[in-house]
């Protein structure tokens, strides 16, 4: 999946001793002001995102998160950002969330929310990963000028710039005892609108519109157990009398980085336990020294004070629990742990991308362990999964690792321990049958390329719940990129998955046929396997096709159907069709790229299901305007667009 975009996800997860909230009927419109005598609850607050190999850093200031009363009413802002706000790199959360808050929330009900980001100069970063996907428009491992990021949807006065992001729920969000439910709100960040490179006529500097206003939306986590926590930092401000806690401050490295690392402090504060049942990983790196604790008994005379980073789980009951700790008196010493995509794998040793947009080279000997991130299986979650340079051949370009070091200023560096918290596979998809399928994968650096098997997990392995129903489901699902709630999951799944992914769309020439893509993120073992990597779930995405020309004119089949054109591109002898939907609910998305006469470049969307959608749309689907499509191939070898982007006047669009 050559995607160059990613994806954020904001998540609420309610931890409540006394009071739960949740979905569903049976309302309690209770109070939402706050006041004296409002029952509350704690509210923790997360953000994760999709991968990208082009970016090392794409990074957002959070200001505030502000949830929508029923029946109106003052919202009620459940999240600000310490001051200044820390900046957050989307990149490092592969899948990941991470907590940024915990707070009370007033009984009642509430139908949306608001989430707020810094718009001024220099608040978005932009750093290019070392070794990008082929095409990308900027310079390895550069970070962009900010005069050359163009924040979409910015409101305010110069210095308060801010954009906010509305969302409404899919249903209500009501806050009342003895529930408990998860909210994740989710803006797509792999949508094609969200960064678009251009060169504005007579500069020959590339330009980046950054687009926040794309699809916001609700989408429901219906288990908190599985969800994958990227690693905490925090300062530990006490341990409990009977040892089973300590409780945390929460820190933020600064960005950009500095040398030796500094933290930001904040007001936030969590509770962790540590795991009683499997044991807790403690790592002592000031005295360089690790063991297993069931308890704080044996660190907590020297505990208090020092900087931790730890890697925990939600229970059921929304408590965190730690699978392992490290801890020192610097908080460099935590912070120095090469955490980030898997740029390279090599005979001994991971090259891993940082948030600087550069390389860093890790050796693996003997007695580096492997660890798989599975916080809903907690036994496994705590052991190894293999040691040593061998179990380099399971891994690829593009996992997501979190890494620590025998020593942090040893070079080169040594890793104890690998973290594998995302093993993402994607690419092409090719020889789907009922039992596997196999994944194409092509880099710029080619010792990268991989051609992988997938097997699907066992049919009788559970594999989380259905987002609208709720319905417990087991063995493959899969769904398309832009329906993420609605899963083809069951006895029919894996056919229903074959068919979909046995099509093509054949330019010819050089550009040659392309295939259908996705990603997967697969999991160590399933219930009749207990090693190997196995495919729990596939989301289709939109083919890119290359920057392509109009070869035949846009011609409308209808106001309730949609229309198609003909593409040609670059190195392609055959013309290709591209079918837009209208149908309400499901139709493609449509941008207009245009440069205004003060250099800004405006991305306005074109709606398919109003006449005048269709009519402006059509007047500019004319021969040889260039256009950038996203799209699955279809049967008949025509494209079924996702998104189309056309370009107007004389920008100079970026593959």
């Amino acid at each position: 999946m050559n995607s160059r975009l990613t994806r954020v996800l904001v998540g609420f997860v309610a931890v409540f001793p006394l009071l739960f909230w949740g979905c569903g009927s049976g309302s309690n419109y209770g109070s939402s002001n706050g006041s004296s005598g409002t029952q509350t609850g704690q509210l923790s607050m997360m953000i994760s995102d999709d991968p990208t190999n082009d970016w090392a850093t794409v990074g957002v200031k959070v200001l505030s998160i502000a949830l929508k009363p029923h029946g109106g009413g003052t919202p009620v802002v459940v999240f600000t950002a310490p001051s200044p706000a820390p900046l957050i790199n989307l990149v490092e959360l592969d899948q990941l969330a991470e907590i940024i808050g915990n707070v009370s929330v007033p009984a009642g009900t509430y139908t949306g929310a608001t989430l707020t980001l810094s718009a001024n100069p220099g608040d978005v970063v932009l750093t290019a990963s070392s070794d990008p996907d082929p095409g990308f428009a900027g310079a390895p491992g550069a970070t962009v000028p900010s005069s050359q990021i163009q924040i979409q949807g910015a409101t305010g006065s110069a210095g308060s710039l801010t954009v906010p992001l509305n969302v409404n729920f899919v249903s209500p969000l009501v806050v009342t005892a003895n529930q408990n439910n998860a909210l994740d709100l989710e803006f797509d960040l792999s949508h094609p609108a969200f960064i678009v490179a251009h060169v504005p006529p007579s500069s020959g500097q590339i330009m980046w519109a950054v687009n926040f206003n794309g699809p916001f939306r609700h989408h429901p986590i219906r288990d908190i157990t599985r969800l994958i926590l990227r690693h905490l930092y925090g300062s530990v401000t006490s341990v409990s009398s009977d040892n089973t806690s300590i409780t945390i401050a929460r820190v933020f490295p600064v960005k950009p980085v500095t040398t030796p690392e500094q933290s930001t402090a904040s007001s936030q504060s969590l509770t962790i336990l540590p795991d009683a049942a499997n044991g807790t990983l403690f790592y002592d790196l000031d005295a360089k020294t690790h063991s297993t604790i069931m308890n704080f008994s044996s660190v907590a005379s020297s505990l208090t004070g020092k900087f931790v980073r730890v890697a925990a789980r939600y229970q059921v009951d929304g408590s965190l629990v730690a699978v392992r700790i490290w801890a020192s008196s610097s908080f460099n010493a935590v912070w120095i742990s090469p955490e980030g995509h898997v740029l390279h794998v090599l005979s001994s040793s991971l090259v891993v991308d940082n948030d600087d947009g550069a390389p860093v080279t890790v050796n693996v000997d003997g007695n580096t362990q492997f660890f798989f991130r599975m916080p809903a299986n907690p036994s496994s979650d705590a052991k190894p999964i293999g040691t040593g340079p061998t179990f380099l051949t399971n891994l690829v370009r593009g996992f997501k690792v979190h890494i620590t070091c025998d020593d942090p200023l040893q070079v080169p560096l040594v890793a104890q321990t690998v973290d594998i918290e995302i093993a993402r596979f994607d690419g092409s998809i090719s020889s789907p049958s009922p039992s596997s399928f196999v994944y194409t994968r092509h880099f710029a650096t080619s010792t990268d390329d991989y051609t992988k098997t997938m097997p699907y997990i066992s049919s009788s392995t559970p594999n989380g719940k259905d987002p609208i129903t709720g319905a417990t489901i087991s063995g493959f699902k899969w769904w398309f990129f832009a329906f993420p709630t609605i899963v083809d999951s069951g006895a029919n799944a894996i056919t229903d998955f074959v068919n979909a992914t046995n099509r093509s769309a054949n330019f010819g020439g050089t550009v040659g046929t392309l295939t259908a893509v996705g990603g997967s993120y697969a999991t160590w073992g399933d219930q009749a396997n207990s090693t190997g990597w196995f495919v729990p779930w596939t989301v289709l995405a939109p083919t890119p096709v290359p920057l392509a020309t109009v070869a035949t004119q846009w011609v409308t089949n209808g106001t309730s159907t949609g229309g198609n054109f003909s593409i040609k591109v670059s190195g392609g002898t055959n013309q290709v069709t591209v079918d837009a939907s209208a149908v309400s609910g499901s139709a493609t998305l449509v941008y207009q790229v245009d440069r205004q006469s003060n250099g800004i470049i405006t991305v306005s969307p074109q709606d398919l299901t109003t006449s005048a959608g269709l009519s402006n749309v059509a007047a500019h689907l004319v021969a040889d305007t260039p256009v950038k499509v996203f799209g699955l191939p279809q049967s008949d070898g025509s494209i079924k667009a996702y998104g189309i982007f056309y370009f107007t006047g004389s920008i100079m669009p970026v593959s």
